[in-house]
């Protein structure tokens, strides 16, 4: 095996920025990319696949995985409960794949704490002006969310200096190429080859 471990990418933008596309778009062009599936206590959407969206408990389920210890970060929204297992992301990378994990900047901190060497990606719109007419364009929020949003947006960019990678969601396949090379280029750190693999086949001794 030539990959020691995976490595865990955190992805962070404010809501209408374009994350979850491009996420979905990577995925699908770069193998070994696996998403983060989150437990929540929330009923199923249509179309929605337990193990495959979320991974669907009941409170008091989730409750326990908390007293245990379970969670690395999680939190509780709109009357739901949401979060990210230690075990699976840790599972994940030991076997060499790669996690993209969807979340807002105050989980990321949470994340970087237990994962000291995760990777965390901010994705920007080009303007606050574009972020408002693609907020607009969706035609499913009233003014007062999209108004609640683009509040909540300036406060989230504030974040972005503790990230390591900043993608500014101008013209999306730009975006993609550079989101595509971040992953590969973390890849092929000198810390994440088996060292075992290079002395096995490169350089035995006689």
């Amino acid at each position: 095996m030539r990959r020691k471990r995976g490595n865990l990418f955190v992805i962070s933008a404010p809501s209408g920025a374009g994350k979850t596309t491009l996420c979905q778009k990577l995925k699908e062009i770069v193998p070994d990319v696996k998403f983060s599936v989150s437990y929540t206590t929330r009923k199923p959407r249509a179309g929605e696949i337990d193990g495959i969206h979320y991974t669907f408990v009941d409170e008091d389920e989730f409750r326990a995985m908390i007293a245990d210890g379970e969670f690395v970060e999680w939190a509780q929204v709109h009357g739901n409960f949401y979060g990210t297992s230690k075990r699976r992301i840790e599972n994940t990378i030991s076997e060499g794949f790669d996690i993209l994990l969807d979340i807002d900047v105050q989980g990321a901190r949470q994340i970087r704490e237990h994962f000291s060497d995760s990777i965390l990606i901010f994705i920007l719109p080009p303007s606050m002006d574009e972020l408002k007419k693609r907020l607009a364009g969706r035609m499913s929020d009233s003014p007062e969310v999209i108004a609640r949003r683009l509040k909540n947006a300036i406060d989230e960019i504030r974040e972005y200096k503790n990230y390591d990678y900043v993608i500014i969601n101008d013209v999306f396949d730009d975006a993609l190429e550079e989101m595509v090379a971040i992953i590969i280029a973390e890849r092929v750190r000198t810390s994440k080859i088996e060292e075992a693999w290079i002395k096995e086949n490169f350089i035995k001794e006689e």
